[in-house]
């Protein structure tokens, strides 16, 4: 998906030094434009006011919403997409003493307070307040992104051009209904084969790597505006309930439900 030909790639904002121990970047994303893989000299903490983003980082795709935002650490090589375009609503965060934060890719639930203070911070900076309150805001935001849930939701992607194959066809077509017998012809190994190097490289087997692709693009076209009939059927399910209670078993509420808590 990110970096296929029909997306635009954005260029990365050239940045030397971090004026402050956080420092926000705003840029509105269209649909399909994406920052090719790059790294940091400091943390990011990647989140979106609306719209959604794609991170790739570590082999994995993470989808986040204006309720998640993912932390990535200093030097870590990342690319970020917009399926659909977003407000990206970036935060570079120094190494400072203390820092508390994890040492690799996590992603956190997004408070309400969180998000205000995000784009408070957008504001000020833009306004240039005066360096007590910015001081204050610096303070308070560091607590609230130490303070937040984690959550683990992500798309491995695989390394062998095999598995590769199989799985860019998926996602073109998530409606696929050809079980692992007939991948395995059709890509000359078992199924046996097939489903071992699915849990060596991705650590899921077949049909729990297609559950949480479909998952993840049903809340990647709720985000978007599409209707839930809509996503039902190409995802591949046969009615509206089967969807509705897939969705409810993985995210403990319909898409309705989902949809208007956003």
């Amino acid at each position: 998906m990110l970096g296929r030909p029909d997306w635009e790639v954005v260029a990365v904002p050239e940045i030397e030094t971090l004026p402050r121990p956080i420092y926000p970047r705003t840029q509105n994303l269209l649909a399909k434009q994406i920052f090719p893989l790059h790294t940091h000299r400091w943390n990011q903490f990647v989140y979106a006011t609306a719209g959604t983003l794609v991170v790739t980082v570590c082999g994995r795709w993470h989808l986040i919403t204006p309720e998640q935002a993912i932390w990535v650490p200093t030097g870590v090589e990342h690319a970020t997409g917009a399926p659909s375009g977003a407000e990206f609503r970036n935060l570079y965060v120094d190494d400072v003493p203390g820092l508390r934060m994890p040492a690799s890719c996590t992603v956190f639930a997004v408070t309400a307070l969180l998000r205000a203070l995000i784009v408070e911070l957008e504001g000020v900076t833009r306004r240039g307040e005066d360096e007590v309150y910015l001081g204050a805001l610096d303070a308070l935001l560091f607590e609230q992104i130490r303070r937040l849930p984690v959550q683990d939701f992500h798309l491995p992607w695989p390394r062998s051009a095999m598995l590769v194959r199989l799985c860019e066809a998926l996602y073109a077509n998530p409606a696929d209904t050809r079980r692992i017998d007939d991948w395995g012809r059709e890509l000359g190994a078992s199924p046996r084969t097939l489903t071992r190097r699915f849990e060596r490289e991705l650590g899921l087997g077949p049909r729990e790597w297609r559950y949480r692709l479909r998952l993840f693009l049903a809340l990647e076209w709720l985000c978007a505006g599409r209707g839930i009939t809509e996503i039902a059927l190409e995802l591949g399910y046969a009615s509206t309930s089967a969807f509705t209670y897939m969705f409810r078993q993985a995210m403990g509420c319909t898409p309705t439900e989902w949809r208007e808590r956003r």
